[in-house]
């Protein structure tokens, strides 16, 4: 049976032989690639109607653009190379298959006049509703019909551009589990007959929530690991990021988009003081601001005027963007307003209840008021089911009674944190506080 993938197969003996010319060509070919992947895929997709062969199509592309770029250099507009290829590609296949006549002038009638790239701009030699291609993948890869860990491993694959092994590494998963997950998303997705469209009114809302709900999860993965040795994977940070503010470029009215960027923006702006020379952890207090990323702090405050000033004031991400802005613009630890990052989170957890964002709120009113104050709030927290087994309801339960000279208590708190984390940084960190109140 035909395949474009039983071509890429076949051919990628002779793409490593020319391509090997030039590691300069290479990295650049590869950059190009991860930026024009997800435009192409998405404008095929609108073509074909299937998501798992748009994404073969535009992979024959890229090795056609292997093939040829190492000779001809890449081209001015590679995004329309790419395309025309991949449209091309499909006419092929669907011929090759003896499909429909009707569906093989559907896609003919979308191939556009030839015009050279070298004389063209790249939207000119996109489809002009490429924005529109791009934003139903998205919502598609993030429809709610799938499991969450299946919208991220597919959206990091279609959107970020991320290979099966690269999202594998990131979440310390086995390739052929990843590429299973993928598999099965798209299947999931064609056996239910997801139309690719973005959808209105009341549904949008709902799958907009869930297409920032999936950024946010990858974003958090790559700014507090969950597992594995490394305290951050800056990787999926700034994938989640880039994907963000082409979301932002594609709904530049939606105020939680903008709020969610601004979050992500701020928060990654400390990336380079979060860690010492050693890769262990560094907390907030303690961090070197200026090595703090003025740059994208700017950004991200940008951004959250944005999304307040479209209504999202009481929006969930630009709230916590709101909190973050408050460490942002505090010069010195001890700037910090304190009182008004404890309210921040007290309406935060009115928006969007829940006992992480109160253990939050527990901390911010232990630096504004003391320990004493904060301390009930951690323990009535201790009294309920939902955060028994999250390490960080302990590591602060711990942080209180350190501060209240009640060491050892503390020290038993810090050891169950450690005992329940699966990050080994976090759980070296953990187990050194502990340690300490033991001298």
């Amino acid at each position: 049976m035909f395949s474009p993938l039983s071509y890429v197969r076949r051919e990628q003996s002779h793409e490593r032989h020319d391509f090997a010319r030039s590691a300069g060509d290479r990295s650049r070919h590869h950059h190009v690639w991860r930026v024009e992947q997800a435009r192409v895929i998405a404008s095929l997709t609108r073509m074909v109607r299937d998501i798992s062969l748009a994404e073969e199509l535009a992979q024959e592309a890229l090795m056609a653009a292997l093939r040829s770029w190492p000779d001809t250099g890449v081209p001015r507009n590679p995004g329309a190379w790419l395309m025309q290829t991949g449209k091309r590609k499909a006419i092929d296949y669907f011929r090759h298959r003896k499909m429909a006549t009707a569906k093989l002038e559907e896609v003919g009638r979308t191939m556009e006049e030839e015009v050279p790239d070298t004389e063209i701009a790249l939207h000119d030699a996109l489809d002009d509703d490429v924005g529109d291609d791009l934003l139903r993948l998205i919502f598609t890869s993030c429809h709610p019909i799938l499991p969450p860990e299946s919208r991220v491993a597919l959206t990091l694959r279609l959107i970020g551009g991320l290979t099966t092994e690269e999202i594998a590494r990131a979440f310390l998963a086995q390739d052929t589990a990843i590429g299973q997950r993928i598999v099965r998303a798209k299947k999931t997705i064609a056996d239910a007959g997801v139309p690719f469209e973005v959808p209105r009114g009341e549904e949008r809302e709902e799958r907009v929530a869930s297409v920032l709900g999936v950024l946010y999860l990858i974003f958090n993965e790559g700014y507090s690991a969950t597992a594995g040795e490394d305290w951050m994977r800056p990787q999926l940070c700034e994938e989640a990021m880039r994907m963000g503010r082409t979301l932002a470029q594609l709904m530049p009215n939606e105020p939680e988009v903008h709020g969610l960027l601004a979050l992500m923006e701020i928060q990654h702006s400390r990336v380079r003081a979060r860690t010492n020379a050693k890769g262990e952890p560094v907390l907030l207090m303690d961090q070197n601001r200026a090595t703090w990323d003025q740059l994208m702090i700017r950004r991200g405050l940008d951004g959250l005027a944005r999304a307040q000033n479209l209504g999202g004031i009481a929006g969930p991400y630009t709230l916590q963007a709101a909190i973050a802005a408050c460490h942002a613009r505090a010069k010195k630890p001890e700037d910090t307003d304190w009182n008004q990052i404890a309210a921040l989170y007290g309406l935060l957890n009115q928006v969007t209840p829940s006992p992480v964002i109160e253990l939050n709120r527990a901390v911010a009113v232990s630096m504004a008021q003391g320990p004493e104050a904060a301390l009930p709030i951690v323990e009535k927290l201790r009294t309920g089911k939902a955060l028994e087994n999250y390490h960080l309801l302990y590591g602060v339960h711990g942080d209180l009674l350190r501060r209240l000279g009640r060491h050892e208590e503390a020290n038993d708190q810090f050891r169950k944190a450690a005992g329940l984390t699966k990050n080994e940084r976090e759980r070296t960190f953990l187990l050194g506080r502990a340690a300490e109140l033991t001298e």
